[in-house]
């Protein structure tokens, strides 16, 4: 359920629902809109009733939530979610690119594209320091060497940096040197990994698994978010389907329906949805025309030499011009870019 306080409600009053929730087991979550102050709060349904929060000072009312997600979901927060991680705001009225290689593979790799999706626009940089792969022979990342370089890529173009973590030891090591730290699709579902996330005060992007629904999906926010993270970014990439001709299907459907269900910020990885840069550009135009709050663009100075998803990768030039591409689809759907 969620308790909506009076907005001219003082601390003392609210503070006070927080303690009556919690002496009966709940667990409270406050959260701070432009006009009120609601408190999410999870615990035994049965309960509620008897609770008399109705009754107290400063609460306007009480909403119970039927969904299984309760902090992500609409009737938490009614005002979108923005995510703002250095000079980027991910959910707000602009488009927010995060654009890079898919792993860092060097220091003038990483630094030449850092610089090159920079000066098109880009606000955040991607790369990956630790790689799951399908094969145990392939490209596995350079770990803390990648993750070194990609803080000396911040550093040099003031872009937030955004790297996925697999694991607790890879994760221990993230933290100390990125933004962001970014779920992958094969480990959506990684329960005690979603949780550390939760609890390591970094914004999380998180990557909607290969074959998941979106509920599944946002029951996976709804983890982070219960450990007191609410800085959640929803990526679809793309769910396996029966069709062999891209490497995924892109549910771009998903967008306007997960920002109807949810307040967190949506954006799209286009790469990894279809695993051809051809695509790339399409689909990305698409996305924002959908409205997604943000895309994800793998970006590499050369992609015939990439050690990882070369083929879906674009050259700087072609991101730059899609950048000017985006600009325009964006303005006529009423967003800055």
């Amino acid at each position: 359920m969620v308790v909506v306080m009076d907005g001219r409600a003082p601390a003392e009053q609210v503070q006070a629902v927080i303690s009556r929730l919690e002496e009966c087991g709940f667990k409270a979550h406050p959260i701070h809109g432009v006009r009120r102050i609601v408190i999410g709060a999870v615990g035994d349904r049965r309960a509620i009733s008897s609770l008399g929060l109705e009754t107290m000072p400063g609460v306007e009312r009480v909403v119970p939530i039927m969904k299984p997600y309760k902090l992500v979901s609409r009737e938490a927060r009614e005002e979108n979610t923005v995510v703002r991680v250095g000079n980027a705001a991910i959910g707000g009225d602009g488009l927010a690119v995060c654009a890079g290689p898919c792993a860092v593979e060097s220091r003038e790799q990483l630094l030449e594209a850092a610089r090159m999706v920079s000066g098109a626009g880009a606000v955040m940089l991607r790369g990956g320091a630790f790689k799951p792969r399908t094969s145990p022979y392939s490209f596995q990342g350079l770990e803390e060497e990648g993750l070194r370089l990609l803080a000396e890529a911040a550093r040099e173009t003031g872009l937030a940096t955004v790297t996925e973590v697999v694991d607790e030891y890879s994760l221990n090591l993230a933290v100390q040197y990125v933004d962001v730290l970014q779920i992958g699709a094969r480990n959506m579902q990684n329960f005690r990994l979603l949780q550390m996330v939760g609890r390591s005060g970094k914004p999380v992007l998180l990557k909607r698994g290969l074959s998941a629904t979106v509920e599944e999906w946002l029951m996976a926010a709804e983890y982070i978010m219960s450990e007191g993270n609410g800085q959640i970014i929803l990526c679809e990439r793309g769910i396996r389907t029966f069709e062999q001709s891209t490497r995924n299907t892109l549910d771009l459907s998903a967008v306007p329906l997960v920002k109807s269900l949810s307040h967190l910020p949506v954006i799209v990885d286009p790469s990894h949805a279809t695993g051809d840069r051809k695509l790339v550009g399409p689909m990305a135009r698409a996305a924002v025309a959908a409205g997604a709050d943000g895309l994800l663009i793998e970006v590499h100075p050369d992609p015939g030499k990439a050690l990882c998803d070369g083929p879906q990768s674009l050259t700087p030039a072609q991101f730059a011009a899609l950048m000017e591409e985006l600009r325009a689809v964006a303005a006529a759907v009423g967003r800055a870019a």
